[in-house]
């Protein structure tokens, strides 16, 4: 990587380096162990919704929360590099910082969780 100034595209060409870098954030990603662990129960989570007989809207409200809970882990993994590359050493304020991402993360899989026994079981 480069240590220069990004040249900022414009037009179609914004729109093919912004999926580029979209691509490329979600491969770094799947080095995650906890985001294989998502992607593995959003599968999960369709095949029992379809074996529960979800309808559609339940179908496009569970998808929407597994797409926020894949940018919350995205979020708290670049929280994660930028604390470590900022502040190598350990400190409190990085354990809080790393601590957080990972409570909203957390958050989100309650949210996923309680939905599916709601849409299994109601």
């Amino acid at each position: 990587m480069t240590n220069g100034p990004v040249k900022k595209e414009k037009g179609v060409r914004h729109l093919i380096a912004a999926s580029r870098y979209s691509f490329q954030g979600f491969v770094r990603l799947l080095r995650e162990e906890a985001f294989r662990h998502e992607l593995l129960g959003f599968v999960i989570g369709v095949i029992v919704f379809f074996l529960a007989g979800a309808t559609a809207t339940q179908f496009m409200v569970f998808i929407i929360l597994m797409f926020a809970l894949f940018a919350a882990e995205a979020l708290n993994t670049a929280v994660e590099e930028l604390v470590d590359r900022v502040s190598p050493e350990r400190s409190v304020e990085g354990k809080h910082a790393k601590d957080l991402g990972s409570f909203a993360t957390f958050c989100l899989i309650c949210c996923n969780f309680i939905y599916a026994i709601a849409v299994v079981f109601f």
